[in-house]
């Protein structure tokens, strides 16, 4: 089934938006509508600034926050337009994508504020496509993770009381897990609650660093040529680009393989399983286990609640149900 619906174009060429990025933005009501009904204009105005020509009829899908197509410079190279949906941290991850440097992360050729929109290298196919063992997913993203956390500290952001990660994700799941009436056991949500509080206490300013923020194996698509700063043979695409301890990056990474969790059988094949991920994550970074360990279960409750507040039930499920064999 084709996921992608037509906007026409001045200059009758049609625009392909794939589905779940124009549900997402007319969700917002008058101004979603308004940013895609601009959307020919603008990648027009683009094409002439940057001297380009977007593929306009085959955007690429996956995220929802984004038109992201394909495009040829004049000269001939090949880049990535991304043009973003209002309300989505453009300014963040714009900033972290040129502080960046290309080190760990895409490389930024040009952006445009006005228009929300970037222009980026040209990159393969994201990693979770590629069917590598967890084991070398896990090596390579702590080996993306350790140049991504090399990106300086903007002067000026800081990180308060509201902003800490930590008390967020607490707040969310106490809520989510009321409104929607108790969709996982209380002693999940009671684990994630006394893990959030011990992170919370654990902040500590000077060790945070510039965390990706959402570093899973989607948002590691392959490099099309080597090239220094992405020795991994991947980067790093979307970061949301807020203050916290790297371990919790480390925790987004334990948070996910739901599936060779859920495979194993029995609740204690899957904690030893997942403590062996969590020992991983360690080995290869330096940072405590117990701290990667207790966001990662809390990510986990966290994102699974989340997913299914936002009626992505299948997606959500198997998050709670590894929790449940954690807890």
């Amino acid at each position: 089934m084709d996921d992608t619906d037509d906007v026409d174009d001045a200059d009758e060429r049609l625009v392909r938006v794939p589905r779940l990025v124009q549900q997402r933005v007319l969700h917002l009501g008058q101004r979603g509508e308004r940013w895609l009904a601009e959307l020919p204009e603008v990648i027009a105005h683009l094409e002439h600034t940057w001297s380009l020509t977007v593929d306009v009829g085959q955007a690429l899908t996956g995220g929802t926050g984004s038109y992201v197509a394909r495009a040829r410079a004049a000269e001939g190279g090949e880049a990535i337009l991304k043009i973003a949906i209002p309300e989505v941290g453009f300014a963040d991850e714009l900033r972290v994508l040129a502080s960046a440097q290309g080190h760990g992360y895409v490389r930024l050729l040009a952006d445009d504020r006005a228009c929300e929109a970037m222009l980026l290298e040209a990159l393969g196919p994201p990693m979770a496509s590629l069917a590598l063992p967890p084991e070398r997913q896990i090596a390579l993203l702590c080996q993306m993770l350790r140049q991504a956390w090399q990106a300086p500290r903007p002067a000026g952001l800081v990180v308060t009381p509201d902003d800490e990660k930590a008390g967020q994700l607490a707040r969310m799941v106490s809520r989510v897990w009321e409104d929607l009436g108790h969709p996982c056991s209380e002693r999940v949500v009671r684990k994630a609650l006394r893990y959030a509080e011990r992170r919370a206490a654990a902040f500590d300013l000077k060790r945070c660093v510039v965390v990706h923020g959402d570093p899973h194996p989607w948002n590691a698509l392959r490099m099309l040529a080597p090239r220094v700063g992405a020795e991994a043979g991947f980067v790093f695409v979307d970061p949301v680009g807020f203050l916290a301890d790297p371990a919790y990056d480390l925790g987004v990474v334990l948070r996910d393989w739901c599936e060779q969790l859920l495979a194993t059988g029995s609740t204690g094949a899957a904690a030893a399983l997942a403590r062996r991920y969590c020992a991983l994550l360690s080995a290869q970074t330096g940072i405590e286990e117990t701290a990667i360990w207790e966001w990662g279960f809390l990510e986990r409750v966290s994102t699974g609640l989340y997913a299914l507040e936002c009626g992505a039930v299948e997606a959500g499920r198997p998050f709670l149900a590894v929790a449940e064999r954690l807890a």
